[in-house]
């Protein structure tokens, strides 16, 4: 982490660079296309630069991160909920799909699990995917602003809600 409280550009960009891996896997879980998950990937950036002089250092660069891409992530779903240009061919296009097996073919595990967790509200694929990417209830409850003993239900709540989507 740099020294000091200002971030450097270059500073920045090694950082996001460094921790490119979460913003990715934030977008998969919240854009269906990938255009919308590379225009998603773009504003979680400009999100952040343009978010960067708030960055108080009060906690992990990656805690703030992660605040920042999931609350973006979570503010473009309203925007798109509440465009008057959807139309019913829109959100069958876009609507999540089960992962299609030709019979007899083994099931992708890891292809199913992100069909299911794509039917998930946007608080639980939050909390999946920190959990996914083996945060602490902790640093679950720095970045989401969740109490621990709360995420903890959320996330047996939401464990078994994947195990009925899926045949894992």
């Amino acid at each position: 982490m740099p020294q000091g409280n200002k971030i450097t550009q270059q500073e920045f960009v090694e950082l996001v660079e460094s921790n490119k891996r979460l913003i990715y896997k934030i977008c998969h879980v919240y854009a269906h296309t990938a255009e919308d998950k590379e225009d998603l990937y773009q504003e979680i950036l400009v999100q952040l630069w343009s978010s960067l002089p708030a960055f108080r250092h009060e906690s992990k660069f990656t805690t703030w991160m992660y605040r920042v891409a999931l609350n973006t992530a979570i503010a473009g779903l309203r925007k798109r909920k509440t465009t008057p240009l959807r139309t019913e061919l829109d959100e069958k296009h876009i609507a999540p799909a089960e992962p299609v097996y030709m019979e007899g073919e083994p099931k992708d595990p890891v292809a199913e699990l992100y069909a299911a967790i794509q039917l998930l509200t946007p608080i639980e694929k939050a909390i999946v995917t920190l959990y996914l990417e083996d945060k602490s209830y902790d640093e679950m409850e720095d970045v989401l602003g969740i109490a621990g003993s709360t995420l903890r239900v959320k996330m047996t709540r939401i464990k078994d809600k994947l195990q009925k989507l899926t045949s894992l």
